[in-house]
């Protein structure tokens, strides 16, 4: 059931009890934790972290830990499928829910026992009326026994003529059943077909400190940092990413005002956020400017940088600026100051003019004394990579904690270390885009785009991962949509598929929506997939939390994809 009031139906049930979190691996989910955490450490409230990537994991920390603890809080996992079927938990165990991936299980919906969903109550959530899903047991059983009361054929005309309206009676009941199942189906399918996102689960726990009167300025950064995530993974439309900073901003506002005659204004070592309208360009702060316009996707995107006319482009771009190579291709920290006061403007004046009309976003950038500024985006990538670091060092948690780690403002030498692994990042993933267009890798399949990464591809160890997956499907759909002269193709959503484990012979797949001006974000693929899979008895694992993402076999990899075509087509 939904939760109203996250306070009291929430924070104040826990608060005396010792909980277990379950985290799931994106950084949404870690702003929540860490939200979450600064709230338990205030109130001394015992805990366990246990970080999740997926529902085997889930699953098995859940039966590791039921024993102990009888409240589960599971952040950004759980909300989708029907958890009591899964985990078969006892009734005195209690599940909160703050999970952004919609649309939510009804069953999870109208349970009112042990089920508790921390959602923002604005979201459009279309949930189906109970009654049209759900039956009271106590009608099926009549229907039953009625059909068991047959006749011998024997009897008084008085009787057989009841009898004969009872035959009658049933067999409408029955049609009606037929016809409430059929609405049934057609309602959930409708509810279920499409999976998008809710509001950031860190906006929910912030929301959670603020209400409570404990939200402090870190706490709203992490919130910041969730909410860009989902706009860095394009999770949700611009409008709703531009009404969130709208809500965020209005908190920023209150709790970094500061007025520079006044004596008790703060040291300038303390922490400060701000409001600023930013260039969408990634991490330019800390790399190159050069560096920095060739690996962002939306600049080479629209330049089309795999070509030879792209880089043509891009020196005419730098011209119309008047911004030097030497002063470009230099860490931007280095650049004359002259020219970095007025770079935002120059960029944008001559983006305007190459059809870059969308340059420049709204976003917050924060300060730690004088030295370090970083832009929420920064954070996002930075701790992306951490999360999904390929060198192994240690056990499986190590890149949990490092990333979760990272997100604190004392230790910036991880961030650091992040921001690095995310520019390797940047660069595997522009320059396996720049292949797969140059190789024509990229097919039309009919109703869908398909790409298939091969082994031995340049960095496909890290496409191995789902977030830098999906990061890589994005550019390459949005690369692909500029430069293809296909109108239709233009319209087509995207399947991509990279090796997962060699040893195992398995691939993992990911399918996105179409690269148009008014998606509204919404993903049919997860649904897709399970028939696919279904029809075909592929051999796939619905591991992952978000349905468009699956493992599967790689030599059932023709007959998945051929019973997709002809399911979309």
């Amino acid at each position: 059931m939904f939760v109203s009031d996250c306070r009291r139906e929430f924070y104040d049930l826990i608060v005396t009890q010792r909980v277990l979190l379950l985290v799931a691996s994106d950084v949404d989910a870690l702003c929540a934790c860490k939200i979450l955490q600064a709230l338990f450490q205030c109130d001394h409230v015992q805990y366990t972290l246990v970080p999740v990537a997926g529902w085997q994991e889930l699953e098995t920390a859940f039966l590791e830990h039921k024993d102990q603890f009888k409240y589960f809080v599971l952040i950004n996992c759980g909300a989708n499928v029907d958890l009591l079927e899964i985990l078969q938990p006892e009734e005195d165990t209690y599940f909160f829910v703050c999970d952004s991936h919609r649309p939510i299980n009804v069953v999870n919906v109208y349970n009112d026992t042990q089920i508790k969903l921390l959602v923002k109550q604005e979201d459009d959530l279309d949930v189906p009326a109970y009654d049209d899903i759900f039956r009271d047991e106590e009608e099926e059983e009549e229907e039953e026994e009625d059909s068991e009361k047959e006749s011998d054929g024997s009897e008084p005309l008085e009787k057989r003529r009841r009898f004969e309206e009872e035959v009658i009676e049933r067999t409408m009941k029955r049609r009606q059943r037929r016809e409430w199942e059929a609405r049934r189906r057609e309602i959930l399918f409708d509810y279920e077909q499409y999976e998008y996102h809710g509001t950031s689960s860190a906006m929910v726990m912030f929301d959670l400190a603020w209400v409570m009167s404990k939200d402090l300025n870190d706490m709203l950064w992490w919130a910041i940092v969730g909410l860009t995530d989902q706009w860095v993974q394009d999770k949700i439309t611009q409008m709703k990413y531009v009404t969130d900073i709208g809500i965020l901003q209005r908190h920023v506002s209150r709790h970094n005002h500061r007025n520079e005659d006044e004596e008790n204004s703060l040291s300038i070592d303390c922490m400060r956020i701000a409001f600023e309208y930013d260039l969408r360009l990634a991490l330019y702060q800390h790399w190159s400017l050069y560096e920095s316009l060739c690996n962002t996707c939306y600049t080479s995107a629209s330049l089309k940088l795999w070509s030879v006319q792209g880089q043509k482009r891009l020196q005419e771009f730098l011209a119309d600026m008047g911004l030097p190579l030497k002063q470009v291709k230099q860490k931007f920290n280095s650049m004359d100051m002259s020219l970095k006061e007025n770079l935002r403007e120059m960029i944008e004046e001559s983006a305007n003019k190459f059809g870059m009309k969308d340059l420049r976003v709204q976003t917050f950038s924060i300060h730690f004394g004088f030295k370090n500024k970083f832009s929420a985006s920064d954070i996002v990538y930075a701790t992306t990579s951490l999360m999904e670091n390929i060198e192994k060092e240690g056990p499986e948690t190590t890149n949990f904690i490092k990333a979760l780690d990272s997100l604190s403002r004392g230790n910036l030498d991880k961030l650091h270390q992040g921001l690095d692994l995310a520019k390797k990042q940047l660069r595997a993933i522009q320059q396996t885009v720049a292949s797969c267009i140059c190789t024509n890798l990229v097919i039309s399949q009919g109703p869908f785009l398909y790409c298939s990464l091969m082994e031995g591809t340049p960095d496909v160890k890290l496409f191995s991962k789902p977030v830098s997956l999906c990061l890589l499907s994005k550019y390459l759909l949005k690369s692909f949509v500029c430069s293809t002269k296909n109108k239709r193709c233009k319209l087509l959503p995207l399947v991509m598929a990279a090796p997962m484990d060699v040893e195992q012979g398995t691939v993992i797949m990911v399918g996105i929506p179409p690269e148009t001006e008014s998606s509204d974000k919404k993903n049919f693929f997860g649904r897709a997939f399970e028939k696919a899979a279904e029809s075909t008895s592929s051999r796939t694992l619905h591991n992952h939390f978000q349905m468009s993402i699956i493992e599967l076999k790689t030599e059932d990899r023709s007959k998945f994809l051929d019973a997709l075509i002809s399911l979309l087509s």
